[in-house]
């Protein structure tokens, strides 16, 4: 056996971060992390760089998914399920979104037996985690924010005027402005304002440099990167099953490596991540771990069941004068940005000698910008241009929460952004793609989201190879419900676009082999029909997997594996339902209360405890 600690936690994404720091500042005791990726890169920080980050091997683990009744239009018809593989995990590749949720999003998961969970019970968490900068845009309600906590949470500066006109196009259209994360997110109207984001002076506030960076010089904390787990270590006494240690394989050598855990293992390996980790450890459903070759230790059929996720089908329009060009947001990203084969600048910066005197302006301007961005945080660098949001209900069920949400997205992106990254073929769903996405013109997308889908999927094992990827069956608008919700989504949205400032947005781009097949007409109403089509085939994941390790099914309130000691699951699986919203505050909150149960059941000393 390997090295001896008294916690082995696996992964150190927004969840696993934040239990490894916290427990680690007992000077007595004795935490090892583990995480198959490495440091990010110095794109992280760079909040306009999010999309390089995506379908990038070093800080992405580039899964695919089976997206079920959606994904008709998809490059491969498979749906992108892009998880973090670096220290911070998913905060690190996420589009900074600080929404911690409905308050009865929480009550529920009480009142289902998630005993400890309520939205009183888990505020105390969002606000010891919290560094809110205020910010008189957000009209903030001040006495539901932490202000000392590690994770920056702020809002752009400046503030684009697209995201203002968005929030003043939505109250017209009924949704008043307020504090999603305050008490105007109790209104039963909705709510909507600039998006609050895990920023901190214009740079990415993850839970690496957030709680992680800080501490990596304490003796009693060891970060292992480069680590693929490939199992927990179990051991059985007759009836009992006690979790011992983790077994995984360094990146570098390859070689097999053994850590001990005296006190606990901790999966924090996200709603992907610790199923799949679970299963090739023998916990699950009998049947299906025989199939695959895999001796079942413990039957525990819930294992990687329940998969939930938001989806979000793009509504684009023209919007020069008020998006922002993709020319603007590369000078703001820096000279490299700039560079072949995608820029006009010379791949090698060596070859940037006697430059053409346009090449050379535009040089000099994305150096001045970017250095902006670099001492002052503040430029169009300091924001994923993700940058405003409405919360409403539908009406038509989930009554303890709003069911819906509207993003919206300052800019439109490349061709090969949305090809590459987002799976959405450039020649399908435009006329015309290089004119529409031409880098000088400026376009929006409003992107119309349900936030509480019925439909369930799951995350199942294809191999008892830990290399090999697992089967992640999304299953979207499996249920009917979910695609009534989508389509009343949708036309809240068009509402949205008509109440745009200055006489609205236009018209929404309509791929011109829907609206043939649906008879729709340029400058016509888009039928329900044509709107469920739309979604059917060009609807995307918003990377918010929770669920599949659900308090109930899976572990228990205070987060122990059924069945098994020695053994918790603290990240966004243990959801027992997801959120009606962005996830990943809601996921850090689960760090923050894991490391005090944690603490309160073996004696940890923190520095604050707050439940």
């Amino acid at each position: 056996m390997g090295s001896t600690y008294d916690y082995v936690i696996v992964g150190a994404g927004s969840a696993g971060a934040v239990v490894a720091a916290r427990l680690s500042e007992d000077p007595d005791v004795r935490v090892c992390l583990l995480e198959a990726g490495g440091p990010p890169p110095p794109a992280e920080l760079v909040p306009a760089a999010v999309a390089s980050l995506q379908n990038n091997p070093a800080t992405d683990w580039m899964f695919n998914g089976d997206p079920g009744g959606v994904g008709k239009g998809l490059v491969g018809g498979q749906m992108m399920v892009p998880r973090g593989k670096m220290l911070g995990g998913s905060s690190g590749l996420n589009y900074m979104a600080y929404v911690r949720g409905h308050p009865g999003d929480f009550d529920s998961w009480a009142a289902g037996g998630a005993e400890g969970w309520s939205y009183a019970e888990v505020l105390p968490y969002f606000l010891k985690a919290e560094g809110f900068v205020d910010s008189p845009e957000l009209q903030p309600d001040r006495d539901m924010h932490g202000h000392n906590g590690p994770v920056g949470v702020s809002v752009r500066q400046p503030i684009l005027r697209a995201s203002n006109q968005f929030v003043e196009a939505a109250g017209a259209a009924g949704l008043k402005q307020g504090d999603y994360n305050g008490r105007d997110r109790l209104d039963p109207h909705g709510v909507a304002s600039l998006f609050q984001t895990t920023t901190k002076d214009g740079r990415r506030s993850s839970t690496f440099h957030a709680y992680l960076e800080p501490a990596m010089d304490r003796e009693n904390l060891t970060v292992v990167t480069g680590a693929l787990v490939e199992r927990v270590l179990l051991e059985t006494d007759g009836e009992a099953v006690r979790a011992t240690g983790v077994a995984y394989r360094t990146e570098a050598a390859g070689t097999r490596e053994e850590v001990v855990a005296g006190t606990e293992v901790v999966l924090c390996a996200g709603a992907i991540g610790s199923p799949h980790i679970l299963l090739l450890s023998g916990v699950g459903a009998r049947d299906e771990l025989a199939a695959v070759g895999v001796d079942c230790v413990v039957d525990l059929p819930d294992v990687g069941r329940h998969l939930k996720d938001h989806l979000h089908t793009p509504l684009m329009f023209a919007a020069d004068g008020i998006g922002e060009t993709m020319t603007e947001v590369a000078l703001s990203l820096g000279p490299d940005a700039l560079r072949a084969p995608a820029g006009p600048l010379p791949a090698d910066p060596a070859d940037d000698v006697d430059l053409p005197e346009p090449l050379a302006a535009a040089k000099a301007e994305a150096e001045r910008r970017i250095g902006e961005w670099f001492t002052t945080g503040r430029g169009l660098a300091s924001s994923s241009l993700y940058d405003a949001v409405a919360f409403f209900s539908t009406g038509l069920g989930d009554d303890h929460t709003h069911d819906a949400q509207i993003g919206f997205l300052a800019t439109g992106y490349t061709p090969p952004i949305w090809e590459g990254v987002f799976r959405l073929p450039p020649s399908a769903f435009f006329e015309d793609p290089e004119s529409f996405l031409d880098p000088t013109r400026g376009q929006v997308v409003v992107l119309p989201n349900p936030v509480q889908p019925h439909s369930e999927g799951s995350v199942t094992l294809a191999s008892a190879d830990p290399a090999v990827p697992p089967r992640i069956d999304l299953n979207y608008f499996d249920d009917p419900h979910d695609v009534l919700v989508m389509i009343a989504v949708m036309r809240r949205a068009l509402e949205i676009a008509k109440a745009w400032p200055g006489g609205g947005l236009g018209e929404p781009v309509i791929p011109p082999h829907l609206a043939r097949a649906h008879g729709h007409e340029a400058g016509s109403e888009p039928s329900d029909a044509l709107l469920e089509d739309l979604a059917r085939h060009y609807a995307l994941t918003v990377y918010h997997e929770t669920s599949t390790c659900r308090i109930g099914e899976v572990v228990d309130p205070r987060l122990r594996v059924h069945g098994i000691e020695a053994l918790r699951v603290a990240d966004a699986s243990v959801m027992p339902n997801v959120v009606s919203g962005n996830t990943n505050a809601a996921a850090i909150m689960i760090g923050e209360k894991a490391a005090e149960l944690i603490a309160m059941d073996h004696g940890v000393r923190l520095h604050e405890v707050v439940g």
